[in-house]
């Protein structure tokens, strides 16, 4: 099995993409198209015009994937494809070509789950370091523009490698992993207020490594955000309220409190400037934007930053605690923000959890993850059906 060579295509959101892995150990090749200057204009995803934008751009990916690692559709050994979670019509691009593909070739085709991808980024880039090890159970917090989920994660009992063997043997003897979804966001996205915020404050798009950078320059105690208030539907609810719940997460609300403090401390005038002084700009240099922030909105970006993280990092150590995971995994887009790195590899190892995060190219949507993740399944020959669909909604694991 260490010579499987897996073709990997994702399509779930705004960035079209295609990879080549070895064994899910090695990147052959990893090609993604990226959307930004296209839903720039809008601060924020088309669905409509990301759709389009796949169909456009899956077939020169998925070329330039194989051409740079030498494969072809025909030496390749099997196809994984994103079912989901994610955009409907955006899914469906890749869905399709890769069954189209499958079909043709005579390849099997392995449906993988968007989130278990980005499990796998991280199982990834260490097996790429020379394979350390990590013990179960393994807490995974996946962070992105559509997503913020804490997984539990174990190796199932009839895998090949026992959980107490860790992970430096898994090219060879890859287990099958199961999930129990321990927390989720009730509202928005953890990089959906990035996002939004940086809309508001006419910051630019995508807001997440926007305002990361711009933090460095404002003072993150200036604005003082209280916790998340997680509100239930009825009191009974309240009185119910289990221990997964514990963990979930809000970002409405701060978001919310972004934009009152801009009303009751006179910050219109400024962002309008700051958004005729940018405008025109098909992509203006981090140097323009922050040229055209004053202290008030860096301090309030910094603030903001602060306390988005403040409420990631305590919630998942809280729960590695209360769940006795062995190991941490960061992963995800917003797993790229420096704060939420130093803050994590600060404090995890004070609980004597081992933290691991991807790489800043795997962290975002890449196939690479999903090649990876569907390695595991080529081995115990769990493979899509013919009849098999786009999961909008696709869940990971259980409550």
């Amino acid at each position: 099995m260490s010579d499987t060579y897996i073709l990997g295509i994702e399509s779930s959101c705004d960035e079209t993409a295609a990879a080549v892995v070895r064994a899910g150990e090695q990147v052959i090749s990893n090609v993604v198209s990226s959307q930004v200057a296209l839903h720039q204009p809008f601060g924020g995803v088309v669905p409509e015009l990301a759709s389009r934008e796949h169909l456009r751009n899956i077939v020169p990916v998925v070329r330039q994937a194989l051409e740079q690692a030498g494969k072809t559709y025909e030496t390749v050994d099997a196809i994984a494809v994103t079912q989901g979670p994610g955009l409907a019509g955006a899914l469906l691009v890749g869905v399709s070509f890769a069954k189209a593909l499958a079909y043709a070739t005579g390849k099997p085709l392995i449906a993988v789950n968007h989130l278990e991808g980005h499990i796998h980024a991280v199982l990834l880039e260490q097996r790429q370091k020379g394979g350390e090890e990590f013990e179960f159970p393994v807490l995974a917090l996946v962070v992105s523009g559509g997503h913020t989920h804490l997984y539990l994660a174990d190796a199932k009992s009839e895998s090949p490698l026992r959980p107490e063997e860790g992970l430096s043997g898994a090219p060879k003897s890859s287990p099958i992993w199961s999930y129990r979804n321990i927390g989720r966001t009730r509202d928005d996205a953890a990089g959906e207020a990035f996002d939004k915020v940086a809309k508001l404050l006419a910051l630019g798009y995508p807001g997440g490594p926007i305002i990361d950078k711009l933090a460095r320059h404002g003072d993150p105690a200036a604005v003082k955000f209280g916790p998340a208030q997680i509100k239930h539907r009825d009191r009974a609810a309240r009185e119910k309220r289990s221990a997964d719940t514990t963990f979930d997460f809000s970002f409405s609300g701060i978001k919310t409190a972004v934009l009152r403090y801009v009303e009751t401390h006179g910050m219109r005038p400024a962002i309008e400037a700051r958004r005729k002084a940018l405008a025109g700009q098909v992509k203006p240099k981090f140097e323009d934007v922050l040229a055209a922030c004053d202290h008030a909105t860096l301090d309030l970006v910094a603030s903001f930053q602060r306390a988005v993280v403040e409420d990631l990092v305590s919630k998942t150590l809280a729960a590695a605690a209360e769940n006795n995971a062995a190991s941490l995994f960061v992963t995800g887009g917003v797993a790229a923000n420096s704060e939420l790195r130093q803050r994590f590899e600060q404090e995890a190892p004070q609980q004597g959890l081992a933290v691991a995060f991807p790489s800043l190219r795997l962290s975002t949507d890449n196939a690479a993850m999903i090649a990876a993740a569907a390695y595991p399944k080529f081995v115990a020959k769990d493979f899509a059906p013919a009849d098999f669909s786009a999961e909008a909604g696709m869940a990971l694991g259980f409550r």
